[in-house]
């Protein structure tokens, strides 16, 4: 028997659109099986993925909501009178919001109808190496052969079930930015970059917010550049309850919730009443109903994701995975989608080419952002040992601020670099206004090995924050004040 597909794509997110859409325009015949399963708290969305309806675009809407009320202050410095005090309506946000995720959810079926690939609404588990069980909501059952077959599943939101209420009367990110009416007063436990992303707007559209963690602020970045953001966020109005644990989540009769915690610095027990708790504690890869041990497909036994290698192949032949789902792979939108296309032209345009995870920029959105790319300081120094490695930064000022008298305290910029003749420049790190802007051009460079001396050769754009980059002449090890001053 001849399968019926060459391509079956389990996941409708970034990564698998984009290697569905790929592998169709070698005229290959494709489909694609996605079905979101509701939150516990019935939360649920159309075909795209994370980023599209939970994610990266909400996200970064809303951030934009937060940027814009600053904005509104700063205008006052520049001569616009507007009338105080400004006040923000939830409701009307999170219907455009969630109006543009729509139209988002209808494009993407109208992309895979344009290029002929199959879409089934379906939750699809394995039943053999080249076979797969689709069920739909009803429970009515599609089986699907197809000749190779790409897992990219991605992951879901973990809730804290060790502790009481944490299911029950908690959210996540992925019931966030579809609730209709304002969370109000609201704490966002554990300090993962979505917690501290949506603790930013929140308190930026006026909201009372709470942030607690238990260790380090943003595991995996730069340790000295996650201290500025949580401080900048601090000052911003956002709380903090530092090496705070909770223990349970009680609902009062007024259905607010009473959160119970551990302060591990006082040894002491304390509570407050919040009106949304939304969790924050990671993800876990979305494989529970994919029947992987059925066909012997390897996951990593302590955090679930499948292990795949350098060509994203798995355990067994014909079948791949790639994005969120796989091990060891940045859990990031644009990576999914370039190892998606890769794969598909390896798979069927004579292609050999795999994806390159080095440098890999990225920004989080918080209300002053922070955009990295290449090593943290840290793992410079794991890597080569500190006296190979030489940091230059610098504290700058915004010349926006300067007018709206903004306080850039923690306006800041990092530039590791291997200790030698022409300096390879190692990792770049920037806390500012518009950093995912700012990293995206500088990651080019970095990409193709740039060097301490071609950046110093670099004409900056004056007058503008990305061009501190290219006066960086200050180094850690001098012990010199890094405060930029004047032109």
């Amino acid at each position: 028997g001849k399968n019926e597909y060459d391509l079956l794509v389990i996941g409708g997110g970034s990564g698998g659109l984009a290697c569905a859409k790929e592998a169709a325009q070698f005229g290959r015949k494709v489909a694609v099986l996605d079905y979101v399963e509701p939150s516990p708290q019935g939360t649920k969305w159309g075909l795209g993925g994370t980023c599209v309806n939970v994610g990266c675009i909400p996200k970064k809407l809303m951030h934009q909501a937060a940027l814009l009320g600053s904005a509104l202050k700063d205008a006052q410095h520049y001569g616009w009178n507007i009338a105080q005090p400004v006040h923000h309506t939830w409701s009307v946000m999170a219907q455009a919001v969630q109006n543009y995720v729509k139209s988002l959810n209808w494009g993407h079926r109208v992309q895979l109808q344009d290029k002929k690939v199959k879409y089934f609404n379906m939750q699809g588990s394995f039943s053999d190496p080249h076979t797969i069980r689709g069920l739909t909501k009803a429970g009515k059952e599609t089986v699907v052969t197809a000749e190779n077959i790409v897992i990219a599943t991605g992951g879901r939101p973990k809730y804290p079930t060790h502790v009481a209420g944490a299911l029950e009367y908690g959210i996540t990110s992925d019931d966030l930015f579809w609730l209709k009416e304002s969370p109000r007063k609201t704490l966002t436990p554990f300090v993962f970059n979505v917690s501290l992303e949506c603790a930013g707007f929140l308190t930026g559209i006026g909201l009372d917010t709470t942030v607690m963690m238990r260790s380090i602020p943003l595991r995996g970045f730069d340790q000295q550049m996650a201290s500025l953001v949580t401080e900048h966020m601090e000052c911003y109005g956002t709380k903090f309850l530092k090496r705070c644990f909770p223990t349970k989540v009680e609902k009062l009769e007024s259905n607010r919730l009473q959160v119970t915690w551990k302060n591990t610095d006082l040894g002491t027990e304390e509570t407050d009443c919040f009106d949304t708790v939304m969790w924050a504690v990671g993800r876990a890869p979305d494989v529970k109903t994919l029947n992987l041990d059925a066909v012997g497909v390897k996951t990593n036994s302590e955090t679930g994701k499948i292990i795949v290698d350098a060509s994203e192949a798995t355990s067994v032949p014909h079948i791949y995975a790639i994005g969120d789902i796989t091990e060891g792979r940045p859990e990031l939108t644009p990576t999914a989608i370039a190892a998606g296309k890769l794969l598909a032209r390896r798979l069927f345009g004579q292609s050999s080419e795999l994806m390159d995870y080095d440098n890999v920029p990225t920004t989080v959105f918080t209300p002053l952002e922070y955009g990295c790319v290449g090593l943290s300081e840290e793992a410079a120094v794991q890597c080569y040992g500190s006296d190979n490695i030489e940091v230059y930064h610098a504290y700058y000022k915004p010349l926006e601020f300067t007018v709206a008298e903004r306080d850039a305290t923690q306006c800041y910029i990092k530039m590791v670099c291997l200790q030698e003749r022409e300096q390879r420049i190692l990792g770049l790190h920037f806390i500012g206004p518009n950093a995912g802007e700012v990293i995206q051009g500088f990651a080019l460079g970095i990409k193709c090995g740039a060097t301490y001396s071609q950046l110093m050769k670099t004409v900056g754009i004056h007058p503008t924050c990305a061009e501190e980059i290219t006066k960086l002449h200050i180094t850690k090890r001098s012990g010199l004040d890094a405060t930029v001053t004047g032109c």
